[in-house]
């Protein structure tokens, strides 16, 4: 748009994320925004693509080699975790740790921005395979660059420019890939892939210990997994041009307002607040363990298969009941798993079932709250918030790590717990506020209804009377 009062981003959207996806027939463009002379524009379908639902079967060889790609690439981001160690090695803290992790924060933004045009340029996987070379340069920045200072943050900063272009577009790969009515599955694949790249840094980490190899290993290991990522996403492209393009929308500011002021906010401050304990906890884990005498390992260990078996197995089944009820249950169940390491970790077995319950919790709540947001966003902004929903989740996984790790040198890991505990606690107060809404809005309109259907006085005094 050319009119400059249209403060807006360009972005690409995943709507086949949530459980409305799967009424998208067309791969269709949007706008929304200003015009020049200060009108408001709905979102305006633009020359249909063919109907998604047309497509031919998703080859088994390619999708493959998409998740193994995914795979590899979120060794990347799995490989921070390690930050706080490495960072420790260096002479440097958990504060240090945690500034650098936030720096990726900024950039993410910046990533949701470009992503939209990045992909009507070259293409969802080429975008990927572009931005994904600055995840091979964070990763030998982290190994190479002595010390713990601004350098790091730089290469923190190329971190989630890289890491939030392919969040954002590898959903949207799946879409163009698989026809409506399968894409539950496909996305618990790379949902999968993902959090078994994620998982699998920290125990890069581990194994180079074991080895008696440096720490830095596990960087150079995950540095040259994403090179070999990126080459598999330019080479998916060419097979992806035949697809059609992904749908691109605009938000404008009066869009934010919109979803800011409806009940899809909830969720939204939800995914945050649960980035936050995610965050929290993965980032210095190394450094829970060290002072708990434990294998950070057995953490990544536990959440990863957790977390893994509980969306491919359990998420299906959650996210059809009633999703209010599961989202106070499964947040309650994150809100344990924090106490667990806050009071009762004691030892290795404790330890595993506390990041097993952490797993479990985390990994379902996501699942329900976001198929909330889209649900409860107001009419014609459900990709608008579903873009609001991922800044937050990167807002908390990025942005705490840094007050964290302040909290950490100022007053010691067993006042991290309890902040986090303090989050998770708010995060479930937020469920147990709804439902008792809810309940209490039910029994409202409830005893409205009756008194509507029941005579009144005067025609009970009518009816006496003949």
């Amino acid at each position: 748009m050319t009119d400059c009062s249209a403060i807006s981003l360009h972005v690409v959207l995943a709507p086949s994320l949530t459980p409305s996806a799967g009424n998208v027939g067309t791969t269709n463009h949007a706008t929304i925004g200003k015009g020049a002379h200060g009108k408001t524009w709905g979102i305006t379908p633009m020359t249909p693509g063919p109907p998604m639902h047309s497509k031919s079967p998703v080859s088994t060889q390619l999708f493959a080699l998409f998740c193994v790609a995914s795979f590899l690439l979120s060794l990347s981001y799995g490989s921070t975790f390690l930050l706080s160690l490495l960072i420790h090695a260096r002479g440097g803290n958990e504060h240090d740790a945690g500034s650098v992790i936030s720096m990726a924060m900024l950039s993410t933004f910046v990533a949701v921005v470009v992503s939209g045009h990045l992909s009507d340029a070259v293409g969802a996987a080429r975008a990927i395979a572009g931005m994904g070379v600055l995840l091979v340069v964070a990763c030998l920045g982290f190994a190479l660059m002595p010390g713990f200072g601004q350098g790091l943050m730089l290469f923190g900063l190329a971190l989630g420019l890289g890491w939030g272009v392919f969040y954002t577009l590898g959903p949207i790969i799946v879409a163009m890939l698989v026809a409506p009515p399968q894409r539950a599955k496909y996305f618990a694949l790379l949902s999968g892939s993902m959090m078994t790249g994620i998982g699998s840094g920290p125990l890069l980490g581990r194994a180079a210990s074991a080895l008696g190899w440096p720490l830095t290993t596990a960087f150079h290991i995950a540095a040259i997994a994403s090179l070999v990522a990126v080459v598999m996403f330019w080479r998916l492209g060419a097979h992806l041009t035949q697809r059609g393009n992904a749908p691109v929308a605009k938000i404008s500011w009066v869009a934010t307002r919109q979803v800011l002021s409806s009940k899809a906010a909830f969720a939204i401050l939800m995914v945050g607040l649960g980035g936050c304990v995610f965050g929290g906890l993965s980032s210095f884990q190394t450094s829970y363990a060290a002072a708990h005498s434990l294998d950070y390992s057995l953490f990544f260990v536990g959440f990863l298969s957790a977390a893994i078996t509980s969306r491919l197995l359990i998420a299906g089944f959650v996210v059809k009941r009633d999703a209010y009820r599961s989202a106070c249950v499964l947040s309650g169940l994150m809100l344990v798993s924090v106490l667990m390491f806050g009071f009762t970790v004691s030892g290795s077995t404790s330890y595993l079932l506390a990041a097993i319950t952490l797993g479990v919790g985390y990994g379902l709540t996501y699942s329900v709250i976001n198929g909330l947001v889209a649900n409860e966003a107001p009419a014609g902004t459900t990709s608008q918030a579903l873009l609001l929903f991922s800044l937050a989740y990167f807002i908390g996984v990025f942005g705490f790590p840094l007050l964290a790790g302040k909290i950490i040198v100022a007053y010691g890991l067993p006042s991290l717990l309890l902040s986090l505990a303090a989050v998770a606690l708010f995060n479930w107060l937020i469920t147990v506020a709804r439902l008792i809404g809810r309940r209490a809005l039910a029994h409202k309109i409830l005893q409205v209804t009756q008194d509507r259907s029941s005579p009144s006085r005067h025609e009970r005094q009518t009816q006496a009377d003949q």
